[in-house]
């Protein structure tokens, strides 16, 4: 099976297995990964992170995001084409939900210097123990990861989402580190 076959039919598996993850379990887990991430030196020694609005199966990154907008950095990515440009966070009355996929977006100006960026933390699919991580497959964290090469790249997982291997190909641009329960 070709690799993106392959990808296409891992991310229907993951997407069935978590419809049987009783909603409580996934906030459960949520919390704990979120501590986590709070309680790392990558957060705590990093000025400027990127992070994501969780969509309802994912990792939820609001405590962070509520807790953190006035003590640090914090921005969102917002969809532009076929891009993400990097807004401030800066709190959920300021937010608005994006056209294609109904995600809540920070109606700011976008950040002009990139490099800025210490941190990314990004949701996926499936992650394997090498730290490859599998997205939704439209590629906006691919071209966003390329552009913050220079940033820690964290990735968000429930237990179930850590798999031994996952089909990679050349521009899947692997996480630093992944943090699950």
């Amino acid at each position: 099976m070709h690799q993106k076959e392959q990808k296409k039919e891992l991310r229907k598996r993951i997407k069935e297995l978590k419809k049987t993850v009783p909603a409580g379990e996934l906030k459960r887990q949520s919390g704990i990964i979120q501590e986590k991430v709070i309680n790392s030196g990558y957060f705590k020694n990093s000025e400027h992170i990127l992070l994501y609005w969780a969509l309802p199966d994912e990792v939820d990154t609001k405590q962070i995001l509520q807790k953190w907008f006035n003590k640090k950095n914090l921005y969102l990515p917002v969809i532009k084409g076929n891009n993400l440009n990097i807004v401030p966070f800066e709190g959920e009355d300021k937010m608005i939900p994006e056209a294609k996929y109904g995600i809540p977006e920070p109606t700011g100006a976008k950040l002009d210097d990139e490099s800025l960026i210490d941190l990314i933390i990004v949701p996926g699919v499936a992650f394997d123990k090498f730290n490859n991580r599998l997205g939704h497959g439209a590629g906006y964290y691919d071209r966003i990861l390329k552009r913050l090469k220079h940033s820690i790249k964290t990735g968000l997982a429930f237990d179930f989402q850590i798999l031994s291997r996952i089909p990679t190909e050349p521009h899947d641009i692997k996480m630093d580190i992944v943090m699950t329960v």
